[in-house]
């Protein structure tokens, strides 16, 4: 049980002095989160305004329909990743979810307003691209900050791991000096 204890401290050592990635502290985290889910609520009206069906009508092809009923859906989506990764900043599982998310939409976002340049008028379209600039920024830092996320993981682990390799081969060693070999018993020559 010592022994346990021992390594557990020195694993703890050996974690603290360890260089970690620059992640941020989930604070900031949470903060650039809520200030996308900002941008993304912002968007929304945005595609609402969008006549899409006009353009079909006008012969835009069917497609930009089925992306414009996706985008809007996304867009929920995106928001509900958001808020998971708000509250969990430290999952890398909600901060890929998020990621795929804003690529989805950003590509949505940009064939939309392609179309709207084209079936609608510039200023739709202009105001879909610059929402997708403003997107390309915030999902470059969210996926720096899931590298820098899983970096910090994995070096975790990689302690982690040297530790319980160093503690079991302590516990060996240990059982090894504390059970001796017995010598064998001395038989008994005198003859009773």
């Amino acid at each position: 049980m010592k022994s346990v204890l021992l390594c557990f401290s020195l694993f703890s050592i050996s974690l603290l002095g360890q260089p970690a990635p620059s992640v941020p502290a989930p604070w900031d985290v949470s903060k650039s989160v809520s200030e996308l889910a900002a941008q993304v609520a912002k968007l929304k009206p945005v595609l609402a305004r969008l006549t899409v069906q006009a353009w079909v009508e006008q012969g835009a092809p069917a497609a930009y329909l089925e992306q414009w009923q996706s985008a809007q859906h996304e867009l929920d989506y995106l928001a509900q990743s958001a808020r998971a990764l708000e509250k969990q900043p430290e999952k890398i599982t909600i901060a890929l979810d998020l990621y795929f998310r804003i690529q989805a939409v950003e590509w949505r976002l940009q064939s939309l307003s392609e179309g709207a340049r084209k079936y609608e008028n510039a200023a739709a379209g202009d105001q879909l691209a610059e929402a997708v600039g403003v997107h390309a920024t915030q999902r470059d830092q969210l996926r720096q900050y899931i590298t820098d996320l899983a970096a910090q993981n994995e070096q975790e682990l990689a302690v982690m791991d040297r530790e319980a390799q160093r503690c079991r081969e302590d516990q060996n060693t240990s059982r090894t000096q504390a059970s001796p070999v017995a010598a064998p018993a001395k038989k008994n020559t005198k003859a009773k």
